[in-house]
């Protein structure tokens, strides 16, 4: 099966520490620029659903702005409790200006 690109964003869209939500094939997800790097992961909380861009952003940890679970932006990975399953992340690469993800 192979991937496709799709264009979620232009560089300039996002500053430095700064995430935003989109929809994308009917899939919540949430980029984030980190030092000119960009992560892009679910935007749905694994615990109860929560908005992840409106969390906190703290180095490479988002905290979901409801129960407080932490997720590395880079793994996915559940930094710590309420949630205790990964949010996904997507496979990122940038074009010159242009943001795509993978699917």
């Amino acid at each position: 099966m192979t991937s496709k690109l799709i264009h979620v964003a232009d560089v300039d869209d996002l500053k430095d520490g700064e995430m935003k939500a989109l929809e994308v094939d009917d899939e919540q997800i949430c980029i984030i620029n980190i030092k000119g790097n960009y992560y892009v992961i679910s935007n749905v909380c694994t615990h109860e659903g929560g908005p992840l861009n409106e969390g906190m952003l703290e180095g490479y940890e988002v905290e979901c702005p409801w129960h407080g679970a932490r997720f590395d932006v880079r793994t996915g990975k559940v930094i710590s409790p309420p949630a205790e399953e990964s949010v996904k992340v997507y496979k990122v690469r940038v074009d010159g200006n242009k943001v795509f993800i993978e699917k």
